[in-house]
């Protein structure tokens, strides 16, 4: 008797487990993952450790937009994840003067110079270049542009090294928040 309790058991726990994995590995691999912010690539906004749930869904509906913080394959190496914020969008030219951000959108749109209040004076430094954006192609920033190692260093990013937003920032829970560092530029 006490035998075929212990199989029983054994039965319901595989089951159970099985069954936990029918569910979690496709919303893992589909919908949501974890991601942990290392370095200091984007403070103040993320600090070294935080822990993230990344959406995975939205970028298959829709496209990056302009300030979303995103989780990206690093373009020299898809095994290594970055976050950044979206600066160019596809089809624009991106042009840094000084600590200026200036987006020519073509499409007889008008030139926006990009507003950041996320971003500190201390993190910022004088630099200059211009990047002209192709199809499926964003520019992408760390917050921390003196720590960054971003667009400017290694190029544009392509749409499908894209991986997802940061949808709920959950440790440290004194700065729990959902869309973390958000931020919706003027259009």
């Amino acid at each position: 008797m006490e035998h075929e309790r212990h199989d029983t058991l054994v039965d319901d726990l595989v089951k159970f487990a099985l069954i936990a994995l029918l569910i979690v590995l496709p919303i893992r691999m589909f919908i949501a993952q974890p991601y942990i912010v290392r370095g200091a690539s984007m403070e103040p906004t993320f600090l070294g450790g935080e822990y993230l749930i990344v959406d995975q869904i939205s970028y298959r509906l829709g496209d990056p937009e302009r300030g979303d913080v995103i989780i990206l394959k690093y373009p020299k190496d898809e095994s290594i994840f970055f976050i950044k914020r979206v600066i160019g969008l596809p089809g624009e030219t991106v042009e840094i003067i000084g600590k200026r951000i200036v987006i020519e959108r073509g499409n007889n749109l008008p030139v926006i110079t990009l507003d950041e209040p996320y971003i500190a004076e201390d993190r910022l430094q004088d630099e200059y270049g211009v990047y002209v954006l192709g199809d499926n192609e964003y520019f992408v920033m760390g917050d921390n542009r003196r720590e960054s190692s971003d667009s400017r260093s290694w190029g544009v990013l392509k749409r499908n090294e894209v991986v997802g937003r940061a949808f709920l920032r959950l440790l440290p829970v004194t700065r729990v928040d959902m869309f973390p560092g958000a931020y919706t530029q003027g259009q």
